[in-house]
């Protein structure tokens, strides 16, 4: 993991986090009493809707890890199924073995319990909040006893966003965890094997002791397919403030409309939306293009006003009722869904504002930051 630090932005690439989203990685050990345990105390259940509607879409990305016996003792299959809601919502389940050291590395902070996991995030400097002590469990002479009695506690009644901004705010890695973990850091791949090798009264092999390099995860964005309450503030200039999320807070100010992606469990929701998307490669011919799905989708659905149809990282083709197709494309420097860029140009409609003219451009602002994007004709 100290070796791989260097590519912290990749991994991070690789979720799919954008420029100033903060990643949440959700830990449980295997334990009754763990984050997601079986104790009659569970913590992760009851918090993972809350997280999805407290915690804009585009402010924050989540991942969990938990513990492979967690997936061994339940199946795979169940454990999708219990985390069906939250994974529609846009959290994402990592790899226990293969995953899981570089989704640490991603992390902005760490919601998790007195496991393993989140002491090798305290090792690494990254601030942890735990949701589950579990000092019942724990040698109270051990370093991590200690870990756990000193680290920062997770209200899990308090309003979410208000902590992690605190623990961000506040944190100062701790010496414990690294000097605990590891007294020889970055040396022992050479210690072990020197270890092994004269326990063994062998001769130690030619050549440095290596290690595998943690490998490059596969691209995997978060698939939001649940209802989105999109709020938005549009203002001169040719900006308009975007905030995604399962739930409006109540009495949150903004205009409100939802959006919807095509894969949404209840078909229902599509009947009310205003907004529609999906991801897909341009030319689908199953979809009929971009073009064709946009059209289709207005035609079918009556109450929609637009269609979004995601081409890729940083581009989209959207519809309004009425009018031609157009494309959006990042400008410099942007880094948001392009979803976002659509809900920001039926804001911006809806307002009775006029497109720029010329394929000159708007700009959303999610996650404290600005993001220019071109509106053009689609084609042109």
């Amino acid at each position: 993991m100290l070796a791989a630090r260097p590519y912290r932005d990749r991994y991070r690439r690789a979720l799919g986090v954008r420029g100033g989203q903060r990643l949440v990685v959700l830990n449980s050990t295997w334990n009754p009493s763990g984050f997601f345990g079986s104790g009659g105390r569970d913590v992760l259940p009851g918090l993972l809707p809350r997280l999805a509607a407290e915690l804009p879409a585009d402010d924050y990305r989540l991942a969990a890890v938990l513990h492979p016996n967690i997936w061994h003792g339940h199946g795979p299959g169940q454990l999708r199924a219990w985390l069906d809601r939250a994974r529609r919502a846009g959290l994402t389940l990592i790899d226990p073995v293969r995953g899981w050291r570089q989704a640490l590395l991603a992390a902005d902070a760490v919601l998790g319990d007195f496991g393993a996991v989140s002491y090798y995030a305290a090792a690494l400097g990254i601030p942890v909040l735990l949701a589950a002590a579990g000092q019942e469990a724990l040698d109270p002479e051990a370093p991590l006893a200690e870990f756990v009695r000193t680290a920062p506690r997770l209200d899990p009644f308090g309003p979410l966003p208000g902590q992690l901004d605190a623990l961000l705010a506040g944190h100062r890695p701790l010496s414990g965890p690294a000097a605990y973990t590891s007294s020889a850091p970055g040396r022992s791949a050479a210690l072990l094997r020197r270890c092994l090798y004269g326990l063994l009264e062998l001769p130690e092999p030619p050549g440095p002791a290596s290690l595998e390099p943690l490998p490059l995860p596969p691209y995997e964005p978060p698939l939001r397919t649940a209802p989105l309450a999109v709020r938005t503030w549009v203002r001169d200039g040719g900006e308009v403030v975007v905030e995604r999320s399962t739930e409006v807070p109540y009495g949150a100010a903004g205009t409100v409309h939802p959006a919807v992606h095509e894969d949404t469990r209840d078909p229902g929701d599509l009947e009310s939306a205003e907004v529609i998307w999906r991801d897909g490669p341009p030319d689908d011919p199953r979809l009929g293009g971009a073009e064709g799905w946009t059209a289709e989708v207005l035609a079918r659905h009556p109450h929609c006003r637009l269609a979004a149809y995601v081409t890729g990282p940083g581009e989209c083709v959207v519809r309004i009722r009425d009018q031609g197709p157009l494309r959006l494309a990042a400008g410099p420097g942007a880094d948001a869904d392009p979803a976002a860029y659509a809900s920001a140009v039926h804001a911006w409609a809806a307002a009775g504002r006029a497109l720029p003219p010329g394929g000159s451009g708007l700009r959303v602002r999610v996650a404290g930051a600005a993001h220019p994007f071109s509106v053009r004709p689609y084609g042109g």
